[in-house]
């Protein structure tokens, strides 16, 4: 069977250690003479993760050693979220069936609709969502608690950026929410000790 991208994450053992990085693209200048400081953001913003699986017997670690064998390097892309988030902290849930309300192509805010109405703590900062299919995916932070309105609609402040055009009606997911991923390198490597444990981990960069 022809293996197609992206791939979801093995399921026969699950990860010990996530580290989850937001990554800006900003520019700081700083003069030695005065000490007065210049910002200038860019476009850049992106997802960055090191995961490290626990020591695992030859029959758990295969199925991973197989799956990141099969991304080949950095050509393949993957799955990936935070895997204690699988809920979000306020009341929205995928039943819901929840809408972009109005097609967006950039910023840092996206307007919902088809929520139950007049919601307080909707979404609570620090839930996440993801919006689009395949390699379109794009997964956000929501980063202030957001209620809904008489009308079931809420505007949502998130991270990072719009940065692919989102259209209209286009369904959110906040339940197990993921984006899309590739390894931060083409070298796959695993370590067995003298228990014949494995010891698996990689880098991994959102798709952009």
């Amino acid at each position: 069977m022809a293996i197609s991208y992206p791939l979801s994450l093995p399921t026969s053992i699950g990860i010990a250690q996530i580290d989850l990085m937001a990554v800006n693209s900003v520019a700081v200048s700083r003069s030695p003479f005065t000490f007065s400081t210049q910002v200038h953001a860019y476009a850049g913003q992106s997802w960055q993760a090191d995961v490290t699986l626990p020591s695992i017997r030859r029959d758990l670690a295969e199925e991973w050693i197989a799956w990141l064998i099969s991304l080949k390097g950095q050509l393949g892309t993957f799955y990936l979220g935070d895997p204690n988030a699988v809920t979000p902290r306020g009341s929205a849930r995928n039943a819901d069936t929840i809408l972009v309300n109005g097609a967006v192509s950039s910023g840092n805010t996206i307007d919902i609709d088809s929520a139950p109405a007049s919601q307080t703590g909707y979404l609570k900062a620090g839930d996440y969502m993801h919006i689009g299919t395949g390699s379109s995916r794009q997964l956000f932070k929501v980063l202030t608690d957001t209620d809904t309105d008489v009308s079931g609609e809420a505007t949502v402040d998130v991270w990072p950026d719009v940065r692919t055009s989102i259209a209209n009606a286009a369904a959110v997911t906040v339940e197990n929410t993921k984006g899309v991923f590739r390894l931060t390198g083409n070298e796959q490597s695993f370590s067995i000790n003298e228990a014949s444990f494995y010891g698996i981990s990689f880098g991994a960069v959102e798709v952009v």
